[in-house]
Formats: structure tokens, C-alpha cells, sequence
């Protein structure tokens, strides 16, 4: 069977914080698919925090550069206007799914000139089938472009901001015209068939973000009090009750540390807080890391801590659970069908300090309880969230909604049952 030459689109891609969409690509290269790669925006420099990411921003197509220029433009909409009656249509679909507004409108306009001109670089490069991440602008781009081509397309979807908002990014048209929908989780799957057409739930599949477990060596022996953090510095990450968890044990494990991995827009609030409560020698942000340094600190790391309020399935969860760290995270969204309360980590109701820090408490008064967190959280990553085997059912799906066989259902080795 001749594999789908593909093409996969993000906002902004590569991104140190979506490295789980490198992983796939590279997966989905490695079983033999051609990948070209498409950013609408340029990644800032800040993103490329290692070799990976910077070899694959070298070629990865930049959308909005290439609409800069206004020959390439006109070039490639004088292309698509030859067949008038999609031109016209695939015109219609932007202004019938725009955003209310006038601004709305302008949008979805400047998001039709991007479709027009991803949409020849794609024909050009014989592509057949264009995936997105992130439901939101790029995939709107990426439904025009399908619109305006006859591409095949497809998207994964995440949450949880996309069902903040799902109107004003049309989830409903966009699940009814992709081929197929990658959900990354039960949970997710559920909030989109809230908007979905009930004609369209069979194209609803659930395809989970992954890791490379090999890439994590379990640390059998961990002696310390070191808890690490890896995420936006951002209100949804919930880190000002994770400080204060660390204020409130500070007495009772006095050698208790914090690492903070990542950035964003809380940092300096987050700074002042740690400076005002005295606890600079507790507490320490990292700013961004590679995926290989990311590695090593959870390598060294005691416990991994996720105070979150909102999320999908967060891969760093599965990073950790991989190195055989135990985790503390929040009981949200599809977390617990990755995490088992009291089998494989701590699930706590997000929001509540006092659970949060007893939790935390718990965990590193017991190194016993640590390390079989840690390995039967392995074993869970190994076994539902391997990336080269999501990358396979991925592919599958491509190689199905080209004509290459029925409705393979939910997952592998499942019916769907909607």
C-alpha cells in the first residue's frame, strides 16, 4: 500500500512546548510517510531551545512569510480562481464560519489568502493529505485550504481552550468537512460531540499524544526531596498554589526543593511571590529546556508536580510517569485516564491547596509509595501512550480515509460504540 504523502500544519511549529507534535512527525517519517512541515507563523527564537527543534524550523514552510510576498499571492489564487465554483465556494465557507464582527470577518478573510497559498505550496508538492494541530486559526486555514484544493484533511484536537470557545472557532463545521478527527482522549472525544453532528461521530477517533519511553531511563534510587514542575508560566497551571504547598512543608521536609521548567507570561508575578515569601533558596525557575535537558531533570528529580485548572492530557505527565517519577497532579479533563489515584500518582480536586499540599506531604514521606507510583506509572505510559505505536494508529487512519479499508473505530482493538 503506498503511504499518504503528508503534510502537517500549527500555528507555530517547532515549539519547545509542543514537542509532542515533533515526536509524531518523526514517528510518522520513520514508517516511511513523507512529511513536509508548515508553520503559519515563524517560531520565535526563544522555541528553539535545542538541535531538533532548530533543523526542523529550517524546513518547515512559513505560511505568512510566503504571503508576504505579493507575487507568490496573486500567483496562487490566480491558480485556484481556474475553477471558479470552488474558488467561490471555498470563499463563502471563510465568510460563513467568520467569527462575529467585523474584525471576525477581516480574519477569516487574511486566513483565506493563507489557505490559498498553503494550498499551492501542498499541490505543488503532491501532498494528499494535510493534518493540523490545534483546532483553532490553523485549522481554520486548513479547512479553506482543503475547500479551495480538494486536499484531504484532518485535525487533532486538544483542549481544553478550544471548548472555551468552540462557536467562535466553529468546531462543529470543521469536525463535519475533515476526513477524520484525532481526539486525545475519551473526554475530549465527548466535549466535540457535544458540537459535532451525531452523523459525524464515527469519524471521531482517539489518537493519544505520546512519548518515547526509552528516552526516560528509570532512576531506581532517589534519595532527595526535589520536586519538579514543566509548563507554561501561566494562571492555568495553577503554580501559585504549588508555592504555596512548598511554604506550608518547608518545616517538615527541610531539604525540600522546586524546579520550574518553562515560561510565559506569570513569570516575574511568580518571581516576586517566591522573593516576598523568602523562598529563593527553595525555589527555582529554569526558564525553557530542550527535550534532552528536560530528561535529565526528571531524572533527578523526587516527585513531579501539576497543580493545572485546566488541561487536555498533559505529555509532560506521560514524560514523567516514563522516567518512573510519581506524580501529583489534578483530578481534570482526560488526566485521569492517564494517572490512577493511588495507583500509578495522586489525583487531587484542582483548586484545593490544603489536598494538594497533604498529597505532597504523603508522597515524600514515603519513599515506598514513590517508587511503585513510579513503576506502575511506567507501565501505563508503555502500554497506552507509546508515541511510535499513536504514530502507527495515526497512520493507519491516514491509509483508511485514503479508501484502504473500513471504519477502524475508537482505537485499536476497540468498536465504536457511538
Amino acid at each position: 500500500m503506498t503511504l499518504p504523502k503528508l503534510a502537517y500544519l500549527t500555528g507555530e511549529y517547532p515549539r519547545a512546548s509542543d514537542t509532542f507534535i515533533q515526536r509524531e512527525v518523526a514517528n510518522l517519517r520513520a514508517l516511511g510517510h513523507e512529511v513536509i512541515t508548515c508553520s503559519i507563523r515563524t517560531t520565535g527564537a526563544e522555541h528553539l531551545v535545542g538541535p531538533e527543534q532548530r533543523e526542523e524550523h529550517k524546513r518547515t514552510f512559513k505560511v505568512l512569510e510566503a504571503v508576504r510576498n505579493p507575487v507568490t499571492t496573486i500567483k496562487a489564487h490566480l491558480r485556484w480562481f481556474k475553477t471558479p465554483g470552488r474558488y467561490v465556494s471555498a470563499l463563502g465557507l471563510a465568510w460563513k464560519t467568520s467569527p462575529k464582527g467585523i474584525k471576525g470577518r477581516i480574519y477569516n478573510l487574511i486566513y483565506f489568502i493563507e489557505a490559498g497559498v498553503l494550498a499551492d505550496k501542498l499541490a505543488d508538492e503532491g501532498v494528499t493529505h494535510l493534518h493540523n494541530h490545534i483546532a483553532k486559526a490553523s485549522c481554520t486555514v486548513a479547512m479553506l485550504t482543503g475547500a479551495l484544493s480538494g486536499i484531504r484533511w484532518s485535525f487533532t484536537i486538544h483542549g481544553p481552550d478550544i471548548f472555551f470557545e468552540p462557536h467562535h472557532w466553529r468546531i462543529d463545521e470543521k469536525a463535519a468537512r475533515a476526513a477524520f478527527v484525532a481526539c486525545i482522549s475519551h473526554f475530549c472525544r465527548a466535549q466535540l460531540m457535544c458540537f459535532a453532528d451525531a452523523q459525524h461521530w464515527h469519524k471521531l477517533h482517539i489518537v493519544h499524544c505520546g512519548v518515547d519511553p526509552s528516552r526516560y531511563a528509570p532512576k531506581p534510587v532517589r534519595t532527595g526531596l526535589q520536586a519538579l514542575f514543566v509548563g507554561r508560566l501561566a494562571g492555568v497551571k495553577g503554580v501559585p498554589i504549588l508555592i504555596t504547598a512548598i511554604e506550608r512543608l518547608a518545616k517538615l521536609h527541610p531539604d525540600l526543593t522546586l524546579r520550574l521548567v518553562g515560561d510565559g507570561p506569570d513569570r516575574p508575578a511568580l518571581e516576586a511571590e517566591v522573593a516576598k515569601r523568602g523562598l529563593q533558596d527553595r525555589i527555582v525557575f529554569l526558564g525553557y529546556r530542550s527535550q534532552a535537558e528536560v530528561a535529565e531533570e526528571l531524572a533527578q528529580t523526587d516527585v513531579f508536580v501539576l497543580p493545572s485548572f485546566a488541561e487536555g492530557v498533559p505529555v509532560v505527565l506521560m514524560e514523567a510517569m516514563a522516567a518512573q517519577v510519581p506524580v501529583l497532579t489534578t483530578r481534570i479533563a482526560g488526566v485521569p485516564e492517564l494517572v490512577e489515584d493511588g495507583v500509578n500518582g495522586r489525583l487531587v480536586p484542582p483548586g484545593d491547596t490544603d489536598a494538594f499540599a497533604q498529597a505532597l506531604d504523603e508522597m515524600l514521606s514515603s519513599p515506598e509509595t514513590r517508587k511503585a507510583y513510579g513503576v506502575a506509572g511506567r507501565a501505563r505510559v508503555v502500554a497506552a501512550f507509546d508515541a511510535a505505536q499513536e504514530a502507527q494508529w495515526l497512520s493507519d487512519l491516514f491509509g483508511v480515509y485514503a479508501g484502504n479499508g473500513p471504519n477502524p473505530g475508537l482505537r485499536p482493538q476497540e468498536s465504536a460504540k457511538s
